[in-house]
């Protein structure tokens, strides 16, 4: 889907200003506040099976008769396999973001801010995929894969090659994930190498926000009436797809359960759902502040359980 042509004269100037300045600041942040997980980390200490890796109420099958079978030791772990199948839908999804970036720094000048801030970000989310891969390893999580499905959407995704989809997907899956992970910071009880992760991501997804939203605040202004209508219900449907990737039904299995009765079971459990509301909300009410979630789209969100 190709962009529309950029806005001419002294609007096109003053955006590109814009567009710089927050270059710029970012640049000077990423200076001063990068992370090394590989270094920063301690990869080596134990991870002790009976630590939580998310706060119990964020749990899929927490409240439900399924939870209640399971002993103390099992709903850590079903907590930690939860987080861990999570992270590696972040490594799929920060693997398509990297791409995307990269097709955008290849169709702009590289000796402007705003496409040395995109390398910079890619370079970050390099890290952050290599210490998702570490955290699953740690976890005896089996794969860092995605999900069949998932693979088809990203493949499709690299077809259309729609960079101002790149940047609306990635201001919904950071926003999503910084506010599961801010929980995570905040709750001294969880796995602490599940919150050393979390801790970095958190500094440095939130440059990757200040990258995107602008961005997309400019690409929206320019689409027409009939692209903006395609593009509305396009990401609500990347949305939909990137939570149902997070969590794959073998970490049922990995409990003990019946995997197709128990994503049943999530699927029903509105301690579940509200907690997808939950970590959906800053996304969301940016999109609507846009105007991209429109009543003609509310129902597709509902759906999809990121809107009550």
């Amino acid at each position: 889907m190709p962009d529309t042509a950029a806005p001419t004269g002294t609007i096109a100037q003053q955006r590109n200003a814009d567009r710089e300045l927050n270059a710029s600041r970012l640049l000077r942040a990423s200076a001063k506040h990068s992370h090394d997980p590989l270094t920063e980390v301690d990869w080596t200490a134990p991870v002790d099976p009976d630590h939580y890796a998310l706060p119990a109420h964020r749990v899929t099958l927490y409240g439900t008769p399924l939870w209640e079978r399971l002993d103390e030791r099992q709903r850590a772990q079903l907590s930690v396999h939860q987080l861990a199948s999570t992270t590696a839908a972040g490594i799929w999804f920060e693997l398509v973001l990297m791409e995307g970036l990269i097709r955008h720094v290849y169709a702009n000048d590289l000796t402007t801010g705003h496409a040395q801030y995109a390398l910079t970000e890619v370079a970050d989310e390099c890290r952050h995929s290599t210490m998702f891969a570490r955290y699953i390893t740690a976890t005896g999580y089996p794969s860092a894969r995605p999900t069949r499905r998932a693979d088809r959407l990203g493949r499709l995704h690299f077809l259309l090659n729609d960079t101002t989809m790149t940047f609306a997907g990635a201001i919904f899956v950071e926003e999503f994930t910084d506010a599961m992970q801010r929980e995570m910071i905040r709750d001294e009880s969880l796995q602490p190498l599940a919150r050393s992760v979390a801790r970095i991501h958190v500094i440095e997804e939130a440059r990757h926000i200040g990258y995107a939203k602008p961005e997309l605040e400019r690409r929206w202004a320019r689409m027409t009436p009939v692209r903006r209508a395609v593009f509305r219900r396009a990401l609500a449907l990347l949305a939909r797809q990137s939570v149902a990737e997070i969590v794959n039904p073998r970490v049922y299995a990995l409990a003990g359960l019946d995997p197709t009765e128990a994503a049943r079971a999530a699927a029903a459990n509105p301690h579940w759902r509200q907690a997808r509301i939950d970590w959906s909300r800053k996304a969301l009410d940016f999109f609507t502040d846009l105007g991209i979630i429109a009543p003609s789209t509310t129902r597709h969100w509902q759906r999809a359980s990121l809107l009550p």
